[in-house]
């Protein structure tokens, strides 16, 4: 028997349901995102199925082959490091990223280099076929075997990837589908988690891998439930500044790679094209003999990524001194104000102190906090770090440098971008082989000053 069809309240934020209309979801305790939904009748009929259709799909582990898994190359060494390796055959990928940071791009730009040997499927609901035109021309796109298909309606989508069978479906944009059986407004809760519902069941059915596009909300999450990042099999980032060339991908869900890596890209006239060099791009530029500058090295997976620190400590003129901190955890800057103060003697009490990162980068591991220290302290005593040291380690409440880790890649990456001297913790330097000691100069602290005196 069919339950009857009534109206739920559904959050925007995570998808939670109630009968009755709340202020504040008791789910997520956001304010005002609760609207109300339609719910279509649920057939409460059950199906019984046999024992022997049960146990006909049950497998032992070791009887499973894995040795059909297909990866489809893009054509951007930087995107198929982000999906280790490529884009696996009957996937579903979520990419999203602010407006207008280059995620129809990239997407037309692959076209380019898969529609060589594969059939795609560009679906479109946001622009129609003609702007599309536009932006491939302008991009050099002009496969042969690429598609076109401006419709919002999932079902008819599904029906037609069944009939032409494409290699390559990309969907632009998953908050523009609609599911008809649905009496929601485009873009809601309900709607976005069917057609992904919907995409997901096509894809993996016909193994077709399918390339999904999300918007992002105010906060800089995905618009819509929860439940699609659940359903997908990766999620990548589009981070950057709109105000800046330079884009970084990253991949926050990945079924069939690391979530470590990154991707660098610089956007430009004909589109984004590829930095296989970001720590070059990052420490270009870089003034000479100016106190509060010094190089830092992140690890971004299994690559070091150098970065230069920028520090700027003056006098304050008012009664409350201002700390700004662009690309570095506030919170740990005002740590590191307090550690330089209480443990090291340099006192900035009554200075306006800046921290700003080059390139739009942010440092989030604490290995970093050493470079952050000597750019403070270089900028109070108006003292440069030399151009050739570079720094890295972490600094505990008590003013010790503590150990990190990949210490030999980033003295391999600073050794092969010309620095002379690295500045790292005493603990790291014990382990450290022979042969990357002969390469640079490694010289080993156990304090903050320690450092300082090794950088000038």
């Amino acid at each position: 028997m069919a339950s009857k069809a009534k109206n739920v309240y559904v959050c925007s934020e995570c998808g939670y349901e109630s009968a009755k209309w709340f202020g504040c979801c008791p789910g997520c305790n956001e304010w005002n995102t609760m609207s109300e939904v339609f719910k279509a009748p649920e057939n409460t009929k059950k199906v019984t199925r046999s024992v022997s259709a049960l146990t006909s799909s049950v497998q032992k582990i070791n009887e499973i082959s894995c040795d059909s898994e297909i990866r489809y190359k893009t054509g951007l060494n930087e995107l198929d490091r982000v999906l280790g390796g490529g884009i696996v055959k009957g996937s579903l990928v979520l990419l999203s990223g602010d407006p207008g940071i280059g995620k129809s791009t990239i997407l037309l730009q692959i076209c380019q280099y898969l529609g060589q040997s594969l059939k795609i499927l560009y679906v479109s609901g946001e622009e129609s076929a003609h702007q599309i035109k536009l932006r491939a021309g302008r991009l050099g796109v002009d496969t042969e075997n690429l598609s076109v298909f401006c419709e919002t309606d999932v079902q008819v989508i599904s029906e037609y990837m069944r009939s032409s069978q494409p290699d390559l479906v990309i969907i632009d944009s998953i908050q523009t589908m609609n599911f008809t059986e649905l009496n929601s407004s485009l873009g809601s809760v309900a709607q976005v988690r069917e057609c992904t519902n919907c995409l997901m069941q096509i894809a993996k059915s016909l193994n077709i891998p399918t390339i999904v596009v999300g918007h992002v909300n105010k906060d800089g999450n995905i618009a819509g439930p929860k439940v699609l990042e659940h359903i997908v099999d990766a999620v990548l980032y589009f981070e950057g500044e709109r105000h800046l060339s330079y884009r970084i991908l990253r991949a926050v869900k990945n079924r069939y790679g690391s979530t470590n890596e990154i991707g660098v890209f610089e956007m430009k006239d004909n589109g984004l094209s590829e930095v296989e060099n970001p720590s070059q791009m990052m420490i270009s530029g870089r003034p000479k003999n100016t106190s509060g500058s010094c190089v830092a090295c992140l690890m971004e997976g299994s690559r070091p990524i150098l970065a230069e620190v920028q520090a700027l400590v003056t006098s304050s003129g008012f009664g409350n001194p201002r700390r700004t901190a662009n690309g570095f955890d506030y919170n740990r800057l005002s740590m590191l104000l307090a550690v330089l103060e209480k443990r090291a003697g340099f006192f900035y009490a009554n200075t306006d102190v800046y921290i700003n990162v080059v390139g739009g980068l942010k440092l989030y591991e604490p290995a970093s906090d050493l470079s952050v220290a000597l750019a403070l302290i270089s900028s109070l005593k108006d003292e440069p770090i030399r151009d050739d040291v570079i720094a890295f380690g972490e600094i505990g409440l008590g003013g010790e440098i503590r150990s990190i880790g990949s210490c030999e890649q980033r003295i391999k990456e600073a050794a092969r971008l010309g620095f002379n001297k690295c500045i790292v913790p005493y603990h790291n330097y014990k382990n450290l082989n022979d042969n990357i000691k002969s390469i640079v100069e490694v010289v080993p602290v156990r304090t903050i000053r320690a450092a300082f005196d090794a950088g000038i």
